[in-house]
């Protein structure tokens, strides 16, 4: 069944490209699902137990409720009134590999059951029946990984009779729930902390060894406290009981209180199997204390990278400010920020027939402007550190919502620019200070436009302070931010203070009408750099209906200015505001993306050159066969990073010499969110991209190469090497 989106789609496909193009077919049924109970009735205020089950394809997989990669399963329900649902009771987990033996995460394979108990009012009539219904969402993998949804119902008959079990599912669903995790009274659980381990001791409450021996243990952390990715060490206590090592996630946080998940063992904590994972909910015992900064990354155990990380240049917290100032400065300098340099020029010039006062007032509001929204970034980046989530510098650009909306704001600017439309032109008779006030907040809005567009560019001098900036204290890191503001800042604040600077710009005229024109053309160059980026970051159908989003909405803002212009009549103008509004609205939904379940890998590289997806394992791998191996950390959205590889991997000279060495080429692809890769950036105290290093046969730590490359930089740090 087609929905509104795609039937707008095809609609749009057919006005502007002439021809219909067939939807691809999409897979759908490898995990079925359904609703089933374990009673064939219902009783009035009596409990009921009922379960979602998965009948899984071979090799697919969904997730527990800690899925390390993935999206655990949920259930929304549609009850009626007066029933009430309990959470889902999880059973226990299995460790997920894919095919060549790497871990991917906690869940389930073949057929599952996710029990949820549910409650009805005590004042329930019997006689009739009861329509029981959810909304089931899970994300289903194999090879790759595909968001899944169903509308799951079940219909019961009400009965004052205690119910019977239901001959197909209630042993299946009574099973499932004596088996699911709990604790036991014959273990006991402990754990401490000591930097980078934890240590969780499960031992007979008793003190003597138990008759039944559990056999292959694993713990699974409720939480992301440990790395479920990496191998833990179980040993013996010699009466019956065990030991295991756990390792910390290097993203966890160092303040934690206690181990939460559950301890499966192959064989079961009882004689008769019904008991395979053991629940753990217990604080931590006093230890030594944990030391975040020696935890080891991923690396250390996997082979890509050195656990210590080098410091900043600097050495100290004016240093780093002086870098952070310095690459704010030369943030001025990337192509991200050329659109943004090009509007501020423009706003300089229609100002330079004003008073100077004027003129420097404009260049200390753009200043607030770009230091109130780098404060906000910094406050955003400590809030959601303080809550433990993973972030790097340029983060909002791994959100496709961002990215479109980003886009639709500077193809609606360039329009404005091009002369498509002029909005508020009826307020130019309020009065000269109104006009002024919004001319101050245009100088605001521009600071605002300058950072949220600058942020994803990580220049020479800047990587290091922002390493700094998400490691140190609060204070330490707004002040760094502060800094970087500055740096951006200042040429546009010196320009306006220094009347020698402003009296070599031109004087107003004729010709600025079509400056504003040709400077619109930098913002579509923008908006076309941004789609480049959303290609990777929705699917190829919801890229097509981006487009034609974009399309209705420059559509939109056209009949606004065909319909509103100077003279138009009342009613001329009611119908541009409405086009606008409407056909605004639809574009802006037509177009919104949404998400995708695997990132799409970035297209466009030298042929001479087979980029290898980047993965711990595969560095370790790589230099046990002692051959060199060169690691791109990468994003759609870096801009330079597009650039060093088009210098580099263009060169006939860098293309020889790979090929002669057999040197492998690996890229790390961030432009969407990938927990794997932020910690690995922030095991070399690094948060942004582009991030380059060579690993040689026979060192033990890598070549770290500038973030601007150029094939002799590299060729030198390969002999070199």
């Amino acid at each position: 069944m087609f929905t509104v989106r795609r039937i707008l789609s095809l609609v749009a496909l057919a006005l502007f490209g002439g021809a219909l193009i067939a939807p691809r077919a999409v897979a759908q049924h490898q995990v079925k699902a359904s609703l089933v109970a374990a009673d064939a009735s219902i009783q009035p205020g009596k409990p009921i137990n009922v379960a979602l089950r998965f009948v899984h394809n071979p090799h697919w997989h969904t997730y527990w409720i800690n899925p390390g990669t993935g999206l655990p399963t949920s259930l929304a329900w549609k009850l009626p009134p007066g029933w009430t649902a309990g959470e889902i009771q999880w059973p226990a987990p299995l460790v997920l590999r894919d095919k060549t033996g790497n871990v991917v995460g906690n869940g389930y394979e073949d057929e599952l059951y996710l029990p949820v108990t549910l409650t009805p009012p005590a004042d329930l009539k019997p006689g009739g029946k009861v329509d029981l219904k959810a909304s089931a969402d899970w994300l289903m993998c194999d090879e790759v990984c595909i968001p899944g949804s169903a509308e799951v119902a079940l219909s019961l008959p009400v009965s004052a009779e205690p119910p019977k079990p239901d001959a197909q599912w209630g042993e299946k669903i009574r099973s499932t729930l004596a088996r699911t995790p709990r604790a036991d009274p014959a273990w006991k659980v402990t754990a401490s902390r000591a930097g980078a381990t934890i240590t969780l001791a499960v031992t007979s409450a008793t003190g003597a060894a138990p008759a039944h021996g559990p056999q292959g243990l694993h713990f699974f952390a409720a939480d992301n406290l440990v790395a479920y990715e990496l191998p833990q060490v179980v040993t013996p206590d010699g009466r019956g009981g065990f030991v295991l090592a756990l390792p910390v996630d290097p993203a966890a946080p160092a303040d934690a209180k206690k181990l939460v998940g559950i301890v499966i063992a192959k064989n079961g904590w009882r004689a008769d199997g019904t008991l395979p994972g053991l629940a753990v909910d217990t604080g931590f015992s006093a230890g030594a204390p944990a030391k975040t900064a020696a935890t080891p990354s991923k690396s250390a155990a996997g082979g890509g990278g050195p656990a210590a990380a080098p410091t900043s240049p600097a050495g100290s917290l004016a240093g780093t400010l002086l870098l952070a100032f310095v690459g704010g400065l030369i943030l001025n300098l990337m192509p991200c920020v050329f659109p943004v340099l090009g509007i501020k020029i423009l706003g300089f010039v229609n100002q330079a027939g004003h008073q100077r006062s004027k003129i420097v007032t404009h260049g200390l509001v753009f200043t607030a402007g770009v230091l109130a929204s780098f404060w906000t970034l910094a406050g955003v980046l400590a809030v959601l550190r303080a809550g433990g989530d993973q972030l790097g510098w340029g983060f909002q650009l791994q959100s496709a919502p961002f990215v479109f909306s980003l886009a639709v704001l500077l193809l609606v600017f360039g329009l404005n620019m091009s002369g498509v439309f002029e909005f508020g032109l009826s307020a130019t008779a309020v009065g000269g200070e109104l006009q002024m006030k919004s001319g101050y907040a245009g100088s605001f809005f521009t600071g605002i436009l300058a950072t949220v567009v600058a942020t994803p560019c990580s220049a020479p001098f800047l990587a290091p302070a922002l390493g700094a900036a998400l490691a140190v204290s609060t204070v330490e890191s707004f002040a760094i931010f502060t800094s970087i503001a500055v740096g951006l800042s200042a040429p546009y604040l010196l320009l306006s203070i220094f009347p020698q600077a402003v009296k070599v710009l031109p004087r107003p005229g004729a010709w600025m009408e079509t400056f504003k024109q040709f400077m619109a053309f930098p913002l579509y160059g923008t908006v076309g750099y941004l789609l480049w980026v959303l290609a990777a970051q929705t699917s190829e159908e919801g890229f097509l209906n981006t487009l034609f989003g974009l399309v209705l909405i420059a559509m939109a803002v056209w009949m606004y200015g065909r319909w509103t212009a100077p003279g138009a009549s009342a009613g001329r103008v009611r119908f541009g505001v409405a086009s606008l509004v409407l056909i605004g609205v639809v574009g802006f939904w037509l177009g919104w993306p949404r998400p995708v379940a695997a990132a799409t890998p970035i297209a466009g590289s030298v042929p001479a050159v087979v980029w290898e997806a980047w993965s711990p394992e595969a560095v370790a791998k790589l230099r046990a066969e002692g051959r060199p191996v060169y690691v791109d950390f990468t994003a759609r959205w870096c801009a330079t990073c597009q650039t060093n590889k088009k210098i580099v991997f263009a060169s006939a000279d860098v293309l020889k010499y790979f090929a002669e060495k057999k040197i492998v080429t690996l890229r790390a692809d961030w432009t969407n969110k990938d927990a794997r890769i932020t910690r690995e950036l922030a095991s070399y105290q690094r948060s942004a991209v582009p991030f380059n290093l060579i690993w040689m046969p026979g060192r033990d730590a890598p070549v770290i190469l500038p973030e601007l490359l150029t094939p002799g930089t590299v060729l030198d740090a390969l002999k070199k090497g």
